[in-house]
């Protein structure tokens, strides 16, 4: 038997794949969840964890579901990533987000509760949730979500602290900014311009179209990112931090330098289209994790033109995942 025990909901999905991984390295036993633990799992099974990970199956926003599932493995750590997880898509989808993420929460957070689990919860929360920002946010910083997505991590952060300071469960949340790898599922833009990037230089002939290309983001490594999510679990009192690189990239930079690493210019094979706009749209989204460097010990280390090397070299060797968006 592990000294530890950690269930993942959402372990299909990019941060839930790494973090299994992550866990499994450090002795723990890991369960998770899918919303059908019968299908396939290729983010697990590409990471090579597929058979070391108990799967059940769970919809969040089923609480009966919820409590027998707990119930039943008691588990020492909780980390919760299901949910929708495009900002893009949430404008399509509202209230199937908002479900995923916001209900989903409140109902792990109401099973433990109900439950008296003695187990620590870390939530994933967003970036997003700050919405428009003048410069880097940290954890003092007011919410001003912008889009659908948004509004369910913002609610789901303060169900997390309600939860936390009127019934003393252990319990935060990580607002992770943007952070990629090659799990990131197919409707993300950074795989968009990756794969476009590499079928150019490969002579497929396309264009790559882009909404705004003059937004300004933070991005980071995803497998340095569920490390993060670890430690905040390891601190004797719980506490939320922002988790990012604080470093500033428009996604003309991302687009530019994923294009320079195969020889394009990417001026010469990219066209703005209008119509990819979203309803609305944050300008400048940047983190400032200087609490988690200094109470964690975690910090960022790769920088994007690293990352993107990452994300070219998985795209030539055909490893990027086939993953839906939501796990």
């Amino acid at each position: 038997m592990s000294a530890k025990s950690a269930l993942i909901l959402g372990v299909s999905g990019q941060d839930g794949a790494l973090l299994s991984r992550f866990l499994l390295g450090r002795g723990y036993d890991v369960c998770g969840t899918s919303r059908d633990a019968r299908a396939d799992l290729p983010n697990l099974e590409r990471i090579g964890v597929r058979d070391r990970v108990a799967m059940h199956t769970l919809a969040t926003n089923d609480l009966p579901g919820m409590v027998g599932l707990l119930e039943k493995v008691a588990p020492h750590e909780i980390y919760a990533l299901a949910g929708q997880s495009s900002v893009g898509l949430s404008f399509e989808q509202p209230v199937a987000t908002f479900e995923s993420i916001a209900v989903g929460t409140l109902n792990l957070l109401e099973a433990v509760r109900v439950l008296r689990l003695p187990a620590r919860i870390f939530n994933a929360g967003s970036g997003e949730c700050f919405g428009e920002l003048t410069g880097p946010a940290d954890e003092q910083a007011p919410f001003r979500p912008g889009s659908p997505y948004a509004v369910a991590k913002a609610s789901a952060h303060w169900s997390v602290a309600t939860y936390r300071e009127a019934y003393g469960l252990f319990a935060c949340t990580g607002f992770l900014f943007n952070h990629e790898s090659p799990l990131r599922p197919e409707r993300f833009v950074t795989r968009k311009i990756i794969a476009a990037a590499c079928g150019i230089a490969d002579g497929s002939g396309a264009r790559l179209k882009l909404g705004n290309t003059g937004v300004v983001r933070d991005w980071g490594w995803a497998p340095e990112y569920v490390d993060a999510m670890w430690r905040m679990l390891q601190q004797e009192h719980p506490r939320d931090f922002v988790i990012a690189t604080g470093r500033a990239h428009s996604l003309t930079d991302f687009v530019a330098l994923a294009f320079e690493a195969v020889g394009l210019d990417w001026r010469e094979h990219v066209d703005v289209d209008e119509s990819l706009r979203r309803p609305t749209d944050i300008a400048y989204s940047v983190g400032d994790a200087s609490n988690a460097r200094a109470q964690l010990g975690w910090e960022a280390q790769r920088d994007l033109a690293s990352i993107i090397a990452e994300m070219i070299k998985a795209q030539r060797a055909g490893a990027w995942s086939t993953q839906p968006d939501t796990p």
